[in-house]
């Protein structure tokens, strides 16, 4: 079966000015969907890569390439992830999560403080990202449609950094939105869940 747009697991008005409803509709009803439809395309065309699921296809063609491939599924598992990242009402971490967050940065303000630092940062379009890394955290983050599938990292959260997540609400301003997204909507049950790996998968998708 084709790859399919997955729906938002939150209405499209439920972050209010965070996240307005006309970004929701640019970002993932065009820009994800986008790279849906061009992924079906190319997979349409290759017999050998129909039966291969979206994390497969990630790790085909990271090394091997057909590239055109690889950004679009790279995007599609990205943007997957990202949403299931977000959440409309203020969390807290808790429990081993915030235990890591203490031991790795000292608080969750050193957290908060170092993804900031590194999706600011970051060189043009792409992704910031908190993996999980022979036990500890580690932030990092993906060039343009990268993605932690293809480096074998256990990821428990990222950030779109493209401008597309953005110029809507923030005209271009990717400290505000990063500012405002990680200190207000993030759902730390989300990067919880993905300490065992568990999470990881709602973002696969079969072939």
């Amino acid at each position: 079966m084709p790859f399919i747009l997955p729906p938002l697991p939150y209405a499209r008005d439920a972050f209010g000015d965070l996240i307005s409803p006309e970004t929701f509709d640019f970002h993932h009803g065009k820009h994800h969907n986008a790279y849906v439809v061009k992924a079906n395309e190319l997979v349409a065309g290759d017999p050998d890569l129909q039966d291969k699921s979206l994390v497969e296809l990630i790790k085909r063609t990271a090394t091997n390439g057909p590239n055109g491939l690889f950004n679009q599924v790279g995007q599609i598992w990205n943007h997957s992830f990202y949403w299931l990242g977000l959440s409309p009402t203020k969390q807290s971490p808790s429990g081993p999560l915030l235990d890591l967050i203490n031991e790795g940065f000292g608080s969750l303000e050193g957290l908060l403080e170092r993804l900031k630092g590194e999706a600011v940062g970051h060189f043009a379009s792409g992704w910031a990202a908190l993996n999980l890394k022979d036990g500890k955290l580690e932030v990092t983050s993906y060039h343009d449609a990268d993605t932690p599938v293809a480096h074998g990292a256990t990821p428990l959260l990222i950030l779109d950094v493209w401008e597309h997540a953005y110029y809507i609400d923030y005209r271009n301003s990717r400290p505000v939105y990063v500012e405002k997204i990680l200190r207000n909507s993030i759902n730390w049950d989300f990067v919880a869940s993905n300490l065992d790996g568990c999470g990881v998968s709602r973002a696969d998708q079969p072939a």
